[in-house]
């Protein structure tokens, strides 16, 4: 159905997208074939009109026979551009057909993405596949079925009218246009050439333009404006000048093409000036040498846009070139349903980047439900890098079993349903303060607000709940939207919770206020509560303290006894207020 979302079979074949659209595509050429075989008929009528007004001239015909020509020529053609109407409809479907699936191919890729694979590409480059490329692409393919009939179909039609009327004429004015299909073969590297560096500068530029649109506030405060300024318009320069040779070599050599294609007129002119004569290869009248004129126009006219074609497709494959690997079908989501409460065991687990020393090794400890676990320790110490393990970013050595089932072993679906997450950045949505709380489910969202203390503030706000939180929140504070994140994993609770500093920006009172209603909340689930803010730890079941490398799992009493560092990190925060880090 139409705007209906489709399964895609072999998404990263150009074929796939034909073959999709068959039915769409035996329209178009059934149109196709009638409109262009028909485009023969304007120019035999040209010729039979001027042929019936030189009669009409020499008295051998009145005004009505002309009359009467000109309303059979003008019914023939409406028949044609009927067709013509119908083909250039259905084309135009078929490339916004192919245009939604390519685009819902490369965002559903794009969303399955891993986040270090995400992380290789620029957002300007990743801005310029998903929108550019894939329009030029669709265009490019959208082009070459239109040009199969408008230039092929046609230009094969005016050949066999053509050697119908002179065939000698016929391959001497037919000479030319070859050498246009030439001249584009030759051109065919340096148009894929520039339309590449053309593309890669626009990916470069909306990388830049992005930068000085997020970093404008920190640009001014430190006055560097003008250098970023300064290099906006490096990349715009290069931009511009990338972009104009792209298109010179793409369009500045159609009037080149038409000369050449143009070229054979003169053989017509002189070879065909001697038919109407009687004194050449064919007997002809003044119709006929209009025909055999108008008919080699077109047919010029026809080639040296087929030239052009070929520049629009090389355009295209550099396009499809740079979204193919990205052209992957993803296995269709499952609706994700939260696990039951379930223990949480973790045996020797152990992590390091690719190439790069262990970020901690040997963790050890277990937890059951209702258990709310402190992880702590000196900066970079691993905190969010342990946290992050558990949503299988990177691959980990030792074990995770959660209710008894490896967390490697376990499906996305699966592992969405296990494990909640709130990391550093909010990532909230474009949407309401409700939306980015319930994420589209039923529910009570305010009940969460109240959870995280921040129902006065919502209450206050212009539309309440149901005020928009700007592009990833920004027209909120950055505890505020710290405070959303907590209330939306707190809404979608699991049997495992990742909590990454939840409480850095709120005061004291009401981390304490918050951690009550947290237990409350999560008293079915283990809580990992990644934090630098030690005041609640006394209250917690079990503290791992992170430094260089080494884990220590135990209780807060057992760490002041036993670890100088955790004991003066608690009693500096104790003094200070509790904001103070490693």
């Amino acid at each position: 159905m139409e705007g209906e979302s489709r399964r895609i079979e072999k998404p990263e074949r150009i074929a796939t997208y034909f073959h999709m659209e068959k039915w769409t595509l035996a329209v178009i050429t059934v149109a196709g074939i009638f409109y262009n075989v028909g485009m023969t008929a304007g120019p035999w009528f040209e010729g039979q009109l001027a042929q019936r007004l030189c009669d009409i001239i020499l008295g051998k015909k009145v005004f009505a026979d002309m009359v009467g020509l000109a309303l059979l020529y003008v019914a023939v053609i409406l028949v044609v551009q009927t067709m013509r109407y119908m083909k250039r409809l259905f084309v135009r479907r078929f490339a916004n057909h192919i245009n939604r699936d390519m685009k819902q191919v490369l965002y559903r890729s794009l969303v399955h993405k891993k986040k270090e694979e995400l992380e290789k590409e620029s957002a300007g480059a990743m801005m310029t596949r998903a929108i550019s490329d894939v329009d030029v692409c669709v265009e490019g393919m959208r082009k070459f079925t239109t040009e199969i009939f408008d230039t092929g179909v046609v230009m094969a039609a005016y050949l066999v009218m053509l050697f119908i009327y002179d065939w000698r004429l016929t391959l001497l004015s037919m000479c030319f246009p070859p050498a246009a299909y030439f001249i584009a073969e030759k051109l065919k590297k340096t148009v894929s050439r520039c339309a590449a560096a053309g593309k890669e500068s626009a990916g470069r530029l909306n990388e830049a333009t992005l930068d000085r649109v997020e970093n404008a506030l920190t640009y001014r405060v430190y006055g560097q404006d003008e250098n970023r300024n300064a290099d906006y318009e490096i990349c715009l320069a290069d931009y511009e000048k990338k972009a104009v040779s792209a298109n010179i070599w793409e369009n500045a050599m159609q009037p080149l093409y038409q000369i050449i294609s143009m070229m054979g007129a003169v053989f017509i002119l002189w070879f065909g000036g001697k038919n109407v004569l009687g004194s050449g290869w064919t007997a002809w009248d003044i119709a006929a040498f209009t025909t055999f004129l108008s008919c080699f126009t077109k047919l010029a006219a026809k080639s040296s846009k087929a030239a052009k074609l070929f520049n629009s497709v090389q355009k295209a494959q550099v396009s499809w070139k740079r979204i193919q690997p990205f052209m992957q079908e993803e296995e269709p989501e499952q609706d994700i349903t939260a696990g039951k409460p379930a223990s949480l065991v973790v045996s020797g687990l152990s992590f390091s980047y690719q190439g790069g020393p262990p970020v901690f090794q040997e963790v050890s400890f277990s937890a059951g439900p209702g258990e709310i676990i402190g992880v702590t320790g000196p900066v970079a110490c691993g905190k969010s890098t342990l946290g992050r393990v558990f949503l299988q970013e990177s691959a980990y050595q030792g074990s995770i079993r959660i209710g008894g089932r490896e967390l490697a072993g376990m499906t996305q679906e699966e592992l969405s349903g296990m494990v909640g997450y709130m990391g550093h950045q909010p990532e909230l949505i474009s949407a309401d303060i409700e939306e980015n709380i319930l994420l589209g489910d039923e529910g009570n969202a305010l009940k969460y607000l109240r959870a995280v203390r921040m129902e006065e503030e919502t209450a206050k706000m212009p539309d309440g709940i149901h005020t928009l939180v700007g592009n990833g929140g920004v027209r909120l504070s950055g505890g505020q939207q710290a405070r959303i994140a907590l209330a939306r994993t707190l809404c979608h609770r699991k049997p495992v919770m990742i909590l990454d500093d939840p409480f850095s920006a709120v005061d004291t009172e009401t981390e304490k206020e918050i951690m009550k209603n947290l237990r409350e909340l999560a008293r079915d689930s283990v809580v990992l509560l990644l934090t630098h803010r030690l005041a609640l730890f006394p209250e917690l079941n079990q503290v791992l303290w992170m430094s260089d490398g080494r884990v220590t799992v135990s209780c807060h009493e057992e760490l002041m006894r036993t670890n100088a560092d955790y004991a003066d990190l608690y009693r500096m925060q104790e003094k200070g207020g509790g904001h103070h880090e490693a």
